[in-house]
């Protein structure tokens, strides 16, 4: 029958012939209202609260319970843990909220593609240029369609952080008429910090755009957007020594203007970007596998 019914021989018997008592949970001592000071006397907890409001509307307003645990050992000379400046705390309604975890987005991989037209995969990557005469670096990050090859929009400046990519990638969605679309285009990126930053993948992921970042080590998977960066250092970059910033950007926009409407290339008929983005429905050309 205890085979039928899956009960242990040793449990039906133990149970028959022992009478099992309940378990006592110790609840630990009760509180004792009050901490010790080094010289032996007694603080009670009513004052120690005093104290800690004081503190938060002093120097400490910024300070947690594990520092507020030390201002009181220190100051006033309490021996007191860190769990009961919690418990006191959590009762006085002073504890800094924690910080929110960070979204954590999935990485996605770069992936064999074949592009068929232009604003299905946009490749950026950033390079950088030296100002001789004010003695540091500015930033250029761009943004190229891989069918086209269109220098979509770029930014240039002193600094290049996830927001200044995301305003940058906002404005090719919108130059290229791609915001609105249910279908936008993939961007594909390296892992730099920018590329990598919450400020922009929560961006791609609000837009529902598809970023696809290549395997370190990799640029030969971006290669669309390094080979116009070697043009650019060519062309540009290692032809003038700039002098200020603003000379600097004079020439940047110069040559992006002319690379984008007069410079022929040899992969898109001897065309420039412009020039074939806006004849490219009449032309044929090969499938481009990325």
């Amino acid at each position: 029958m205890l085979k039928i019914i899956g009960i242990p021989r040793s449990t039906y018997y133990y149970q028959k012939n022992y009478r099992v008592e309940e378990k006592k949970v110790s609840e630990g001592r009760p509180a004792p209202g009050y901490s010790i000071q080094e010289d032996g006397q007694k603080i009670s907890d009513e004052q120690i609260k005093e104290f800690l409001l004081e503190e938060i509307a002093g120097d400490c307003y910024n300070y947690g319970y594990r520092k507020l645990t030390k201002v009181l050992r220190r100051k006033y000379k309490l021996k007191i843990n860190k769990k009961k400046v919690y418990r006191i705390c959590k009762e006085l309604d002073i504890l800094r909220p924690q910080r929110q975890k960070k979204v954590s987005y999935p990485r996605k991989l770069a992936r064999n593609r074949i592009i068929t037209r232009s604003n299905q995969l946009w490749e950026a990557d950033i390079k950088y240029g030296f100002i001789e005469g004010e003695d540091r670096f500015f930033f250029v990050m761009s943004i190229i369609d891989v069918y086209d090859r269109g220098i979509i929009t770029y930014h240039m400046g002193l600094s290049c952080t996830g927001d200044d990519v995301k305003q940058t990638l906002k404005r090719a969605l919108l130059k290229r008429q791609q915001y609105d679309e249910l279908e936008k285009p993939v961007i594909r990126t390296d892992n730099g910090p920018q590329f990598i930053s919450h400020t922009f993948e929560k961006f791609c992921e609000d837009s529902k755009i598809e970023h696809e970042r290549i395997p370190p080590r990799t640029p030969n998977m971006n290669a669309h957007i390094e080979s116009f960066h070697r043009i650019f250092e060519d062309d540009c970059l290692s032809r003038w020594q700039f002098e200020t910033y603003t000379e600097a950007y004079q020439e940047v926009m110069n040559f992006m203007e002319f690379y984008n409407e007069r410079r022929m290339h040899s992969s898109i008929l001897d065309l420039s970007p412009k020039e074939f983005y806006q004849k490219q429905d009449s032309l044929v050309i090969k499938e481009v596998r990325v």
